[in-house]
């Protein structure tokens, strides 16, 4: 439900701010006033196309912000549309849509304080928001928009088309493949053999994650081996002295560690703190060279000694560099890559077993669209009838008490929407051929077709915002009566805004809002106003025929009024 509607320099609108209600809110005023803008606002914020010419005058651009309350059943996909643009809900558990347009025809949207795409002011709109315009009323012409129409009528349709989608998705992509394997036998036969030769190469070498790097770093380290030693075992004598590089008996050069140990025996003969902190100092450098003495000796331990090593390394690196060369920069590229290519393979098969199988599959598939399709068919069939009835009901109280609507159904090969084609047809009189609405309704005749299927399509939503803009042209009298009787039925269970001339409609409104104009010598502003009772007598009475200065005119108003209150609360 769309709670506040706030307007800033859209054509002859200044800046006006709508607090809108449940229920039926009707939308009045004199030609030109600014009504049409309201309806262009709202197009706006349902993501329709930016026209720069909107913007009114002299100013920069044009800001139209609403503020949406989710009802709990389409609570879930709002939300879900919301969060993935990154926004979220205020603190009055609503939604803020913005669209802002510039007079140099670039537009900005945003949606739950984040900047989006005006498509996805579309998305969030699309269950919550229907514009029923005359532009809007050509759409119910396409083939598309009346059969979402009827599956939205039709207790199970929606539920039997979701399923026959599935099927159809399911048979198309199994039919493709079919195709493709038939039709490329020789050229996957082909792939089979080189994805087979390389996945044999790859698991032949074995090669293991990182071994690459490892082996260049081992591979330096033979080169180098004889450099290496020479530099440990020089560095080792000198620590340890000459006995420890052949584990002989001391001769008669020392070590580091035994000179300085001989240091710190000197110095703790003598009662001196002084020199007995040295000496201290002394003890713990020579600890720290005993342990520099063992890692050499475990680093010379460990260097390689096989003669033979380094070759068989390099080759071995040989080996992997081809790896590295042919399928990816590294080791880990190379077996990621031969995990997709076995992946592949296992689903690459064109021998005659396999394409057997998969044209069975495919046959079980179609089988499967048919009986989902037929049993759709079957359901759209009976929802027709039922949909044909009461639309044509509803439309002998609009004014048109003979005439005849009809929802014709065609087969057609199997499609994404399912075996059917569906037109609405519109017959003037019972013994008249029905013909398509695109031929046999006027523009009014459309809106009152529009109004009379939204009235039986609300019984299977609840929650959404519906505007109508000349649904009651070329009607008056009785009819009009009637028009207002079935807007104020449609908006029991969802918001219903109206822009309307006459006054019977608007006598059934919950909410009456006037709009209203200011024209002075150089521009012509308009603003909107929400009336109060007597207000609303007084602007009934202007739409009858101008009597808005008679007593005449504002009983006659008054009556509507109570007539239709009365109607209301009756039904």
């Amino acid at each position: 439900m769309l709670t506040e509607l706030d307007i800033r320099e859209l054509g002859v609108i200044h800046h006006t701010t709508v607090e809108l209600d449940r229920g039926l809110t009707v939308l009045t005023g004199e030609t030109g006033a600014g009504k049409t803008m309201i309806l262009s606002g709202l197009r706006l914020l349902a993501g329709g196309r930016a026209d720069a010419g909107r913007v009114r005058t002299g100013a920069a651009a044009a800001v139209v912000e609403g503020r949406f309350q989710v009802p709990e059943e389409l609570a879930a996909a709002a939300a879900a549309v919301v969060d993935a643009a990154g926004g979220s809900m205020d603190e009055n558990g609503e939604y803020i849509v913005s669209r802002t347009v510039n007079a140099s025809g670039r537009s900005k949207a945003h949606l739950g304080g984040r900047a989006v795409p005006a498509s996805t002011l579309g998305e969030f709109t699309s269950e919550l928001l229907a514009i029923h315009g005359q532009n809007d009323q050509l759409r119910l012409l396409s083939p598309e928009r009346q059969l979402a129409a009827l599956d939205r009528f039709g207790p199970d349709c929606l539920r039997l088309a979701e399923a026959y989608r599935s099927a159809y998705t399911e048979y198309k992509a199994l039919a493709k493949d079919l195709a493709e394997r038939t039709a490329k036998r020789r050229e996957l036969a082909q792939e089979v053999d080189r994805l087979q030769f390389a996945i044999d190469e790859i698991t032949q070498i074995d090669p293991q994650p990182e071994e690459d790097v490892e082996l260049q770093a081992t591979i330096r380290r033979l080169q180098d081996v004889d450099s290496l030693k020479e530099a440990a075992q020089a560095a080792l004598g000198r620590v340890d002295g000459p006995g420890a590089l052949d584990g002989g008996e001391m001769g008669e050069f020392l070590g580091a560690i035994d000179l300085i140990g001989e240091a710190a025996h000197a110095l703790g003969g003598p009662e001196d703190e002084t020199l007995a902190d040295l000496a201290q100092r002394l003890g713990q450098v020579a600890v720290q060279l005993s342990d520099i003495s063992s890692e050499l000796g475990q680093f010379l331990s460990r260097l390689p000694s096989d003669p033979d090593a380094l070759e068989t390394m390099l080759q071995r690196q040989q080996e992997l560099k081809n790896l590295t060369r042919k399928y990816a920069p590294d080791m880990a590229g190379v077996l990621a890559w031969k995990d997709k290519a076995e992946r592949k393979l296992s689903r690459i098969d064109v021998s005659p077993g396999a394409l057997d199988e998969l044209a069975a599959r495919v046959a079980a598939a179609e089988e499967r669209v048919q009986a989902t399709g037929q049993e759709l068919s079957a359901a759209r069939a009976a929802a027709a009838t039922t949909l044909a009835q009461a639309v044509t009901e509803e439309l002998h109280g609009l004014a048109m008490p003979k005439a005849v609507f009809t929802v014709e159904l065609s087969p057609r090969e199997p499609g994404p929407q399912g075996l059917d084609e569906v037109e609405f047809r519109l017959a003037p009189a019972p013994k008249l051929p029905a013909q398509p609405l695109a031929t046999s309704a006027s523009g009014g005749e459309l809106s009152r077709v529009m109004l009379a299927l939204e009235v039986n399509l609300s019984a299977t939503q609840a929650g959404t915002t519906l505007v109508f803009d000349e649904v009651d042209a070329g009607v008056g009298g009785k009819a009009a009566v009637e028009i207002g009787r079935r807007l104020a039925r449609l908006a029991r269970h969802n918001q219903v805004l109206v822009v309307t001339h006459l006054p019977q409609v608007a006598a059934f409104a919950d909410t009456h809002i006037h709009i209203s104009k200011d024209v002075a010598d150089d521009a012509v502003t308009s603003a909107a106003r929400r009336l109060d009772d007597e207000q609303r007598v007084e602007e009934l009475a202007r739409m009858l025929a101008g009597l808005d200065d008679t007593a005449t005119g504002r009983a006659h108003a008054a009556e509507l009024l109570e007539i239709a209150r009365t109607d209301t609360s009756e039904a």
